[in-house]
C-alpha cells in the first residue's frame, strides 16, 4: 500500500515549483483572506450570509455526495484473467475501503516537505525582496480539499489567501476577482478553487499565465496536449499522481490506467501517461459499474467537481498528520471584505436617507431623532457581554460579541445589533492593540475603526482640553487684573450696549443676584461675578491626550515668564478617562449632554464652593465641540451585521461602556423580537458592576442576559500555572464561579462563552463548560468565532436565545441614597471579596466635602486595576482576606458618579518596552496600513 500523505505532500511539492516558475515565493505565515458578497439584513433577513475560511483546528466535513465515499487506496493486485503476470495500479475508495485500517504518515512524507521547505529557503536566499503568496478563489463553504490545502501549506511555511466567493457568485463576480488577483504584485500564484460550471472559457483565460499554478487555462493545456513542453506547464496534479506512480512502479510502461471522470486533468493524464508507454483508458463516473466488470482494479481520476485533490488529500487528513497551526492577520482579513454601502446597510435597518450622515464610504453618523420616530416601537432584547478578570491581552469580549451578533443575524435570522466602543490610541499602539474584534469576527474596515474613527475622541480631548485652558488663563487674569478691569473684558461694551451672555445670566442666577442689566450691579455683585477664585490646589481637572504617556502624568505649568509666576502642578489624563467621555456615553439626549458638561466640577474656590464649567463660561462652547459626537457612528462587521460603534471610556479608570444612546437607538431598530449585544469593559467585577450600577441607573434600560468570556488560558493563569487539567479546574472554582456569582447578585442569568483558542485541548474546554454549568451558569459553550466567524458562534446564540426566554429579576448592587461610604464598602465586599475598605485623610475630607455639597446621592465609579479582584495585580483567582485601599476620592458630577481611586490606579496609561507601533506601517505608494492587531 502507498502512503496518500506522500500523495497529497508531492502535489504541493509540484504547487510550489508552479509559484516559482514565474517568481521566487515567501516563507512566512499563513493569510486566510475572505471575501464575502452578501451579508444579513436587519429587514428581510433574506440576504445570504458569505462563507467563511475555515480555522483552527476545524473538523474537515465528509466527502460530497457524487463519487463514493472512502479512503484512497494505492496498491498493486493481480489482474483475475492474467494470473499476476499483468500488473495493474488500483485506486479503491469504495465503502468497504472505509473499514479498513487508518493511513499511516511514514518518512518519505516527512522527505517530502522537508525536501519542499529546503527549496523555499533557497529560493528566498536568492531573492530575499519577493515574497510568495498563492491565492485561492473558492465559492461556498471550506470543503476537504481546501482543509487539506492549508494543512500543507502549514507545513512548507507557505502564505495563502482564501478568497471566498458566495456559493451562488456570478461569472463576472468570479472575473472581478481574478483581474484584481492579476495586478497584485503580491500574489504570485492564483487556484481556481470552483464547480466545473464556473470555470467557463472566459474566467479560464481571464487568468494571467504566470499565476496559472493549477495549469488549467485553455492556452497551457492546448500546449501540453499538443506535446508543446517547453512553453507548457505541467498541474501539480498531475505531476503530483505520475510522481506517486513512479515511485510506486519502477516501470509503468504497458501498465494499464483507467481515468474516472472528465476535465482538462485527464486530458492532460491521458497524454503524460501515454508518453511514458502506458495505456490510459477514460470513463466517466456513471459508468463505474459496468467498468468494474472489465477491470479488476484500476485508477480512479475523478476530475469534476472536486478533482483528484478531494480523493487524495482526504486520506491524508484521515492518516492522523499533526493539524495545522493557521494564522489568519486581522488586518488582511478586514481588507480583504468590501463592506455594503452604507446606504444599502441604512435602509435594511429602516434608516430614513436623511437620518444618516456619511463619513466617508464605510461609516456614518446617525441622527437622533431616529429616537423620536421610533419611540413607540418596542426594545429588542438586550444582552450584556462580559468577561472574567483577564490577561494583560484580554481573552476577547469584542471578538465574543461580534461572533455572537453575526450568529444570530446572519445564521438564526434575528434582527440583531452589536454596540461597541471606540478604542483608544493608547492601547492600539501600546500593547493590546485595536478593539475591532480578529479574525472572522471583526468590524470594517478595522483600519478606520481603530484610527480616529469619525473623530470623536478628538472631539473630546479638544473640549476637555478648552476646559484647562479657560482654568489657567482664568486664573492669570483674576491675579492680574482689577474687579473693573476684569468686568469690563468679560461683559464689553458693543456699539455702545453691554450685555451678559445667557451664560453669563445664568451664573447670575446661581449667586443669586437676579439682575441683566449690567449698569445695574453693585461693586460687592461685580466681585462676586467676576472672581472664581480658584484654589490652585484643588483643580481637579487635568488635560488630556489621547496617546499612553507616563511622563505626562505629574507636570508643571505656567513656567514661562509670560505667565506672571502663576506656576502650578498638575497632570494628563489619558482622553478616555475624561468625564467628557464619560458624558458622552451617559447622555440620552443633547440638551441631557449640554446640561451635563455645564454641571462639570472643575476644582473649588478659595471659600470652598465647587466651581463647574459653567461658571468658567465655556459649557456651551462644548456643547459646540461635542454636537456631532453625540451621534453614534454605524458601521458593519465581516458578515454584514449592524454595529454601533459609541464612546469609549476605560473600565479600570471609568465606566467602561459604550454610549446609552447606541443602546437606545439600537433597540428601537431591531424591535421586540431582535437583540442588542453591548459589551462591558475589562472584568464582570469592573466593567459589568459599572454597566448595572451606573449605565443602567443613567438609561433605565434592563439587561436580559449576561455572556461571560472566560478562556482557558486565562483560567489556567488564575490557577496558578500554564499546563494542567487541575489548574484549569482550580481556575474555573476560584475566578470563573466568582464572576459568575457578581452576575447573579444583580439577577440576571449568565452564559459562558469559551473563547477558543488554538492551543485549547477538547479536555480543557469540556471542563470549563461542565465547571461553570456547576458553578450557575444557563448554559456554557466553546465558541469559534475567530476562526469561523457568525458560524462560530451559534451555539452561544442559540444559548443566548433560550436564557432570554424566561425573565430575570434585575436589581441594584446598593440603593443609591446609600453613604458614600457604604456604598464603596459594598463594591469591595460583594464584588471584590474584600473584608474592609481602608479611607486614606483625603479620601475622607473628599467625602465629608461631596456630602456638604449634597453629592452623597451619586453612583459609585471605583478606579481599580483590571488584572485582578484585589486591588493587587498579582493576585489571580479570587483573593479573600484582604483590605480595599481607597486613597483618593473624585466627583464626576457631570458624568453623574464618585470616583474613588483604589490603591495605586492610574489615569494615564504608560508604554510597555516593546509597544505596537514597532509593527505598524503604511506603504507609501498603496497607502494600506500594516501591524494593526
Amino acid at each position: 500500500m502507498v502512503d496518500c500523505d506522500n500523495c497529497a505532500s508531492t502535489m504541493w511539492r509540484f504547487l510550489v515549483k508552479s509559484l516559482t516558475v514565474h517568481k521566487d515565493p515567501e516563507i512566512g505565515l499563513v493569510k486566510l483572506i475572505k471575501k464575502k458578497s452578501a451579508c444579513s439584513s436587519l429587514r428581510t433577513h433574506s440576504a445570504r450570509p458569505g462563507s467563511r475560511a475555515g480555522g483552527l483546528s476545524r473538523r474537515c466535513p465528509p466527502l460530497p455526495a457524487g463519487p463514493p465515499n472512502g479512503r484512497l487506496l494505492l496498491r498493486t493486485s493481480s489482474s483475475s484473467t492474467g494470473g499476476g503476470a499483468d500488473t495493474k495500479l488500483a485506486v479503491d475508495f469504495g465503502k468497504q475501503a472505509q473499514k479498513e485500517g487508518r493511513v499511516e504518515c511514514d518518512s518519505s512524507v516527512r522527505e517530502v516537505v522537508q525536501s519542499t521547505k529546503e527549496a523555499m529557503v533557497a529560493l528566498q536566499r536568492r531573492n530575499p525582496a519577493v515574497q510568495p503568496l498563492l491565492a485561492i478563489v473558492q465559492a461556498g463553504e471550506d470543503d476537504i480539499l481546501l482543509e487539506a490545502h492549508k494543512e500543507m501549506a502549514g507545513k512548507i511555511d507557505l502564505n495563502i489567501i482564501q478568497i471566498c466567493l458566495a456559493k451562488d457568485c456570478t461569472e463576472d463576480e468570479i472575473v472581478e476577482e481574478v483581474l484584481k488577483l492579476n495586478e497584485d504584485s503580491r500574489v504570485h500564484g492564483v487556484y481556481l478553487h470552483l464547480p466545473p460550471a464556473s470555470l467557463t472559457s472566459r474566467v479560464l483565460n481571464t487568468l494571467k499565465a504566470e499565476k496559472d499554478v493549477d495549469g488549467i487555462s485553455d492556452v497551457n493545456i492546448g500546449r501540453l496536449v499538443r506535446g508543446d513542453l517547453s512553453k507548457g506547464f505541467v498541474p501539480p496534479i498531475a505531476s503530483a499522481v505520475l510522481d506517486l506512480l513512479e515511485k510506486h512502479e519502477s516501470n509503468l510502461e504497458g501498465k494499464t490506467v483507467l481515468l474516472v471522470g472528465e476535465g482538462h486533468l485527464g486530458l492532460v493524464l491521458q497524454y503524460l501517461m501515454e508518453r511514458r508507454g502506458m495505456i490510459a483508458l477514460k470513463s466517466n463516473w456513471s459508468s463505474k459499474s459496468h467498468l468494474q466488470k472489465q477491470v479488476c482494479v484500476f485508477v480512479c481520476m475523478y476530475v469534476c467537481s472536486f478533482t483528484l485533490h478531494t480523493i487524495l488529500t482526504s486520506c491524508m487528513l484521515e492518516g492522523g498528520c499533526k493539524k495545522l497551526v493557521i494564522h489568519c492577520i486581522d488586518i488582511e482579513i478586514s481588507r480583504a471584505q468590501k463592506p455594503k454601502s452604507m446606504n444599502q446597510l441604512a435602509e435594511e435597518i429602516g434608516l430614513l436617507p436623511e437620518e444618516l450622515e456619511a463619513y466617508g464610504r464605510n461609516k456614518a453618523k446617525v441622527q437622533l431623532s431616529l429616537l423620536d420616530r421610533l419611540h413607540t416601537q418596542p426594545d429588542g432584547k438586550y444582552v450584556l457581554v462580559a468577561g472574567i478578570t483577564p490577561t494583560p491581552l484580554g481573552e476577547g469580549k469584542s471578538t465574543v460579541t461580534i461572533g455572537l451578533v453575526q450568529a444570530l443575524s446572519a445564521h438564526l435570522k434575528f434582527n440583531s445589533f452589536g454596540c461597541l466602543r471606540q478604542p483608544s490610541q493608547g492601547p492600539t499602539f501600546g500593547v493590546k492593540g485595536g478593539a475591532a474584534g480578529g479574525g472572522y469576527a471583526q468590524v470594517i474596515p478595522m483600519e478606520e475603526f481603530n484610527l480616529h474613527l469619525t473623530g470623536d475622541i478628538h472631539a473630546i480631548t479638544a473640549a476637555n482640553n478648552l476646559v484647562a485652558a479657560a482654568i489657567d488663563a482664568r486664573m492669570l487674569h483674576e491675579a492680574t487684573q482689577s474687579d473693573k478691569a476684569l468686568f469690563n473684558r468679560l461683559v464689553p461694551t458693543v456699539n455702545g450696549v453691554r450685555r451678559f451672555s445667557p451664560i453669563q445670566i445664568s451664573r447670575l442666577r446661581r449667586l443669586g443676584i437676579n439682575k441683566t442689566d449690567p449698569a445695574t450691579l453693585t461693586p460687592q455683585e461685580v466681585t462676586s461675578f467676576v472672581r472664581l477664585d480658584l484654589d490652585p490646589s484643588k483643580i481637579t481637572w487635568q488635560r488630556v491626550v489621547d496617546t499612553n504617556d507616563r511622563f505626562l502624568r505629574k507636570i508643571t505649568v505656567g513656567q514661562a515668564s509670560t505667565e506672571k509666576g502663576q506656576i502650578r502642578e498638575t497632570g494628563f489624563d489619558i482622553a478616555v478617562a475624561s468625564e467628557i467621555m464619560a458624558i458622552l456615553a451617559l447622555a440620552d439626549s443633547l440638551l441631557d449632554m449640554k446640561n451635563r458638561l455645564a454641571r462639570m466640577v472643575v476644582g473649588t474656590s478659595r471659600s470652598g464652593q465647587p466651581v463647574t464649567a459653567e461658571d468658567l463660561g465655556v459649557s456651551g462652547a462644548l456643547a459646540v465641540l461635542m454636537k456631532d459626537a453625540i451621534k453614534p457612528t454605524l458601521m458593519q462587521t465581516l458578515e454584514g451585521t449592524p454595529v454601533f460603534v459609541h464612546a469609549g471610556p476605560f473600565a479600570n479608570i471609568a465606566h467602561g461602556n459604550s454610549s446609552v444612546l447606541a443602546d437606545k437607538l439600537a433597540l428601537k431598530l431591531v424591535g421586540r423580537d431582535g437583540f442588542v449585544v453591548t459589551e462591558a469593559g475589562f472584568g464582570a467585577d469592573i466593567g459589568m458592576e459599572k454597566f448595572f450600577n451606573i449605565k443602567c441607573r443613567a438609561s433605565g434600560l434592563r439587561p436580559s442576559v449576561v455572556v461571560l468570556v472566560a478562556t482557558v488560558r486565562a483560567l489556567k493563569m488564575h490557577g496558578g500555572g500554564p499546563n494542567n487539567l487541575g489548574l484549569v479546574a482550580d481556575g474555573c472554582y476560584s475566578n470563573l464561579r466568582k464572576q459568575i456569582q457578581i452576575a447573579h447578585l444583580f439577577g440576571v442569568p449568565v452564559v459562558v462563552a469559551v473563547n477558543v483558542f488554538k492551543t485549547d485541548t477538547k479536555a480543557e474546554i469540556d471542563l470549563v463548560c461542565q465547571i461553570a454549568k456547576e458553578c450557575g451558569a444557563s448554559d456554557a459553550v466553546p465558541c469559534h468565532h475567530w476562526a469561523k466567524g457568525g458560524q462560530g458562534c451559534l451555539d452561544l446564540a442559540k444559548a443566548v436565545n433560550e436564557a432570554t426566554i424566561t425573565p430575570g429579576n434585575f436589581q441594584f448592587l446598593y440603593n443609591i441614597e446609600m453613604p458614600i461610604v457604604e456604598k464603596i464598602r459594598t463594591i469591595a465586599q460583594k464584588v471584590y471579596g474584600a473584608d474592609d475598605i481602608e479611607l486614606s485623610p483625603e479620601a475622607k475630607a473628599k467625602i465629608d466635602y461631596y456630602n456638604q455639597q449634597d453629592y452623597g446621592s451619586l453612583p459609585i465609579c471605583m478606579a481599580k486595576t483590571h488584572l485582578s479582584l484585589s486591588h493587587m495585580p498579582d493576585k489571580k483567582g479570587a483573593p479573600t482576606g484582604f483590605i480595599l485601599p481607597i486613597r483618593d476620592v473624585r466627583a464626576s458630577i457631570g458624568a453623574g458618579f464618585i470616583y474613588p481611586l483604589v490603591g495605586t490606579m492610574s489615569t494615564m496609561p504608560g508604554l510597555p518596552t516593546r509597544p505596537c507601533f514597532y509593527d505598524i506601517d503604511l506603504d507609501p505608494i498603496t497607502e494600506e496600513i500594516t501591524g494593526l492587531f
